[in-house]
């Protein structure tokens, strides 16, 4: 066990503070926020000759009255490691009390933005599974105490685990070793993964900072004349240049914006996943990245749900894809962690396995949607353009009647190309999905951690005969749609069959070999059932 967090002269558990340095922290983050305004009303006209005055008062009024906020919610912040829950209280005048048990603890992951990394802080967040605000965080704590904390948190949610299930509690090292590295992102991986995020992000920075000037410098930045003028005045005349002259430029112009979107796709991708490694050990995966802010997140391998493969329109044509495991907890406010961003499938394979996971192969039993759904599909994308030709053909010019047909078309073949793309298998173990026809998208889910099984069908369904299955998963979404009602009833009895055959105890059970063991063990009571069935 970790230090003691009790004390011995009163038995009462230790309500302990965050880092002082969060103080400092509050501080620069609200300077930050008012400093812009500040320069922004220095540089204008607003506030006449006093406006430098008034821009270094909200620069001071800020350092002063952030410090002394944060300071008061800082003294009024503490948090307590109990014996059964950790407890967290915080408020200056009003007063609040949150109280997480152990056992409720999905994840607990590091996060350290750029300046409190500089100053050896760590944001603590406890993933219960709820979602959005429910979860838990402390800000700020000294690297040391963050990892301190979230060794003991994995120890005591492992011993109120082994108490609830009957087993003996394991004495692990808190030290482990950081495992196999199953994947990483090198410099040269890293420029070439960006190249293939092109964003023009920039440009709404841009947008934003053109705003401000067009606010408190009197400029209309969006005046063509303006613009105009001033081109005439360096003896630029766009209307006397040479076609060939205004090809280039245009072409000049574009081949930029590529430049640009180029270059700051691969910025945005060397600051989110620099240094991304992720390592199996013995509590499960761990991902480390960031370059401004790092993260530090470990996920257990028995709490992956089902895996997420997917790709982009084209990176697809070079073989490149996107591993991620769907979890209870929450990565960034998505159901997803990406744990391989940018890997060719041979780099994949392993991860999956490493996970409990398999890929399909060759023998796979793919089934596509129903022959119906896809009628009714090439019906209702293209039917409603095709309705329009009639009065654009009575109203319009002749020509315009080619418009809504030609739309009715590519409406109908989309539908045709993207009922081929989109299938669905079931294995002993597995169920797969694959759906998009320009840049396709796998899931795969294993039938021990499915909680429920839902057959929906609306109206037209149910005339026409096919149905969408909903796969209950804890941390996502899993569903088949246009499958025949009669196989659609058939992968509910398969799926109902493993979930009665499943012990659930075992699947979080803290065996003494790891957590994959108890995943085993459920697996093979399943495996037996299924067998004498």
């Amino acid at each position: 066990m970790s230090e003691a967090s009790t004390d011995a002269r009163t038995g009462t558990d230790i309500a302990r503070r965050t880092a002082p340095l969060s103080v400092v922290v509050g501080a620069i983050g609200l300077l930050q926020n008012v400093l812009v305004p500040a320069i922004a009303i220095g540089v204008s006209g607003i506030g006449g000759q006093g406006r430098f005055l008034l821009a270094v008062g909200m620069v001071v009024a800020a350092v002063v009255f952030g410090s002394a906020g944060g300071y008061l919610r800082w003294r009024r912040l503490t948090y307590t490691i109990g014996a059964a829950d950790i407890r967290v209280e915080s408020g200056i005048l009003s007063r609040s009390a949150r109280s997480v048990p152990y056992e409720r603890i999905q994840d607990v992951s590091l996060e350290a933005k750029l300046l409190p990394r500089l100053l050896g802080l760590v944001t603590v967040k406890f993933e219960t599974g709820a979602g959005g605000g429910e979860d838990l965080s402390l800000q700020y704590l000294t690297n040391a105490e963050g990892d301190r904390l979230r060794k003991l948190v994995r120890e005591r949610r492992d011993e109120e685990q082994a108490a609830a299930s009957g087993d003996e509690a394991v004495e692990t090292d808190t030290d482990e070793p950081e495992g196999e590295v199953l994947y990483s992102l090198p410099p040269r991986r890293l420029l070439t993964f960006g190249l293939f995020e092109f964003s023009l992000a920039v440009f709404a920075v841009l947008g934003g900072a053109l705003q401000y000037l067009d606010s408190f410098a009197g400029i209309e930045v969006w005046d063509v004349d303006l613009w105009r003028d001033l081109a005439e005045e360096h003896g630029v005349d766009w209307l006397a240049l040479d076609a060939r002259l205004k090809a280039l430029s245009a072409v000049t112009g574009l081949f930029t914006l590529v430049l640009i979107g180029m270059a700051t796709g691969v910025a945005r991708t060397f600051a989110r996943e620099w240094g991304f490694t992720l390592t199996r050990g013995p509590r499960g995966f761990r991902r480390l990245r960031g370059m401004f802010t790092r993260t530090d997140v470990v996920m257990p391998a028995h709490r992956v749900q089902a895996l997420v493969i997917g790709t982009g329109l084209v990176r697809y044509r070079f073989g490149w894809h996107g591993l991620s495991f769907v979890s209870l907890a929450q990565d960034a406010g998505d159901a997803s962690h990406v744990v391989a961003p940018f890997a060719k499938m041979d780099e994949i394979a392993p991860i999956v396995a490493a996970a409990g996971f398999h890929l399909p192969g060759a023998d796979t039993d793919w089934h596509r949607a129903s022959r119906r759904y896809l009628t009714d599909s090439i019906l209702i994308d293209g039917g409603l353009f095709a309705l329009a030709v009639i009065p654009v053909a009575l109203f319009a010019p002749p020509l315009w009647a080619l418009v809504p047909l030609g739309l009715a078309f590519f409406g109908a073949a989309a539908a045709v190309l993207s009922w081929r793309f989109k299938r669905h298998a079931l294995d002993d173990t597995q169920i797969f999905a694959r759906h998009g026809l320009l840049s396709p998208t796998s899931k795969i889910a294993t039938r021990l951690k499915l909680h429920s099984v839902e057959i929906a069908q609306g109206p037209l369904a149910r005339w026409r005969g096919y149905a969408t299955v909903h796969l209950g998963l804890a941390g996502g979404e899993f569903a088949m749609h246009g499958v025949p009602l009669n196989e659609a009833r058939r992968l509910r009895a398969s799926v109902l069959e493993t979930i009665s055959a499943t012990d659930y105890s075992r699947l979080d059970a803290p065996l003494e070999d790891g957590p994959d063991q108890a995943f085993s063990a459920a697996q093979s009571g399943f495996s037996a059932n299924l067998a004498a069935t």
